[in-house]
């Protein structure tokens, strides 16, 4: 992998002026820090190419490392006098000087190549790029938070029609509860602990169990297991009460 680092930088900074192309206009604008300016294109007046000269320990030394250097690449850019620069920044009147400086306010401070129509239509189209890339990242978290709710909406619900159903089953047996101490203690005591409403008419082996009636015990789920102790069935004997 290839890869890039500033190994010394020297800045040479020269006040200049900023004058209209046309002739005769008499008007200029001293720029103040122009290297805090965005869009500011140097030209290269020099570039040179030193490549390294390596030993046999050098060698060795850049193989255990991992980092062997190409070379030192020397440029020089300048800003040469009499080119056509755009100025964006806020203008100050001192004394009777007018200097182009960054705002105060933090704004952009602009030195380009380009003419302002150029230059305003590119600030545009990066202000369109992020409008959009902001309503599709708005549409998305918009999506995700709806299938979100929606998705909660509907465990909500079913929690909902669980517990209606719960609700029901526990006044069914209620009811059937009260209905049976009317008809009498004996058969209550003889209903099936499942639907409450058969007597009791099988025999669970090897727990013993007397719980169920024949039609609870054959919607049991398969393995059957007694409802009382949960022990496997493996045999059930009918039983007859006379």
């Amino acid at each position: 992998n290839d890869y890039e680092k500033i190994i010394h930088q020297r800045t040479n900074t020269t006040p200049f002026d900023l004058v209209p192309q046309e002739e005769g206009a008499g008007v200029t604008v001293r720029v103040m820090k122009p290297l805090d300016a965005a869009e500011l294109s140097l030209e290269t007046v020099y570039e040179k190419f030193h490549p390294s000269v390596q030993s046999f320990t050098d060698v060795i030394g850049h193989y255990i490392s991992g980092e062997r250097p190409k070379g030192i690449q020397e440029t020089e850019q300048m800003l040469k006098v009499g080119t056509a620069l755009t100025g964006v920044g806020e203008l100050v009147l001192d004394n009777a000087t007018i200097k182009l400086q960054p705002p105060k306010q933090g704004m952009p401070y602009y030195l380009s190549g380009v003419d302002f129509d150029s230059l305003l239509q590119k600030q545009e189209s990066n202000v369109r790029f992020w409008k959009i890339l902001t309503v599709v990242f708005g549409f998305a978290t918009c999506a995700v938070l709806f299938f979100i709710l929606r998705k909660q909406y509907r465990h909500h619900r079913e929690r909902r029609h669980l517990k209606q159903m719960q609700d029901e089953f526990r006044q069914a047996q209620e009811r059937l509860m009260r209905e049976m101490n009317v008809e009498g203690g004996e058969t209550f005591k003889n209903a099936c602990v499942v639907c409450l409403s058969n007597t009791k008419s099988c025999v669970f082996l090897e727990c013993g169990h007397v719980c169920s009636c024949n039609e609870c015990y054959r919607a049991l789920p398969e393995p059957k297991r007694c409802p009382i102790c949960r022990q496997a069935i493996s045999r059930v004997v009918s039983l007859y009460n006379s």
